[in-house]
């Protein structure tokens, strides 16, 4: 008998002051049996990063065609896609094929910086693309927040985030690798 989801529940509070964005959105984050709790909370930090009525999770790890998460027009055309990783070269080509913008939110340290550095050369052809990593301790930390039901207050200011959880805060410094028009 295959395993099912475990469904978190999280109210994020969000203040994007570089984009004028204040919204609280409710979540239903269903954690792949397979997936790490650092994992589906670098997930929910790339929602807040780029939060929207229109963003939505996809079917994440049991599907191949759907990113983890995406924002798609009122026509259908999808203008985000966003995934969680280390995605296949391949995976990245076709998004950018398919999407207006892929975004990819690597984290693991080493291992991130081993695949960057295999990938770099053919990733760099891409001009739909933006590669953004997460420290090692940045990435636990998130992970160590995650609970069934869970409030997080989220401001956003110059690349930066700090977040508020139950008492706890944790500010966030992601690092750009790659984005359109930056050498």
């Amino acid at each position: 008998m295959a395993l099912k989801s475990t469904i978190f529940k999280a109210e994020l509070q969000i203040a994007d002051l570089d984009r004028n964005y204040y919204a609280t959105h409710v979540l239903k984050v269903a954690r792949h049996p397979s997936e790490t709790d650092e994992r589906m909370m670098v997930r929910v930090l790339a929602f807040m990063l780029n939060a929207d009525e229109a963003l939505i999770f996809g079917k994440g790890l049991s599907s191949e065609d759907e990113p983890d998460l995406w924002r798609k027009d009122l026509t259908g055309s999808i203008e985000l896609w966003i995934e969680v990783g280390l995605p296949d070269e391949k995976r990245l080509r076709r998004a950018c094929g398919r999407s207006n913008r892929v975004l990819v939110l690597t984290y693991g340290g080493r291992v991130a910086d081993m695949w960057w550095q295999q990938n770099q050369t053919a990733l760099r052809k891409l001009d739909k693309l933006t590669v953004i990593d997460l420290l090692p301790e940045e990435s636990r930390a998130l992970a160590a927040l995650a609970q069934r039901s869970m409030t997080l207050q989220c401001t956003l200011q110059e690349n930066e985030i700090w977040l508020i959880a139950d008492g706890e805060s944790l500010h966030i410094a992601p690092q750009t690798r790659m984005a359109p028009g930056m050498d």
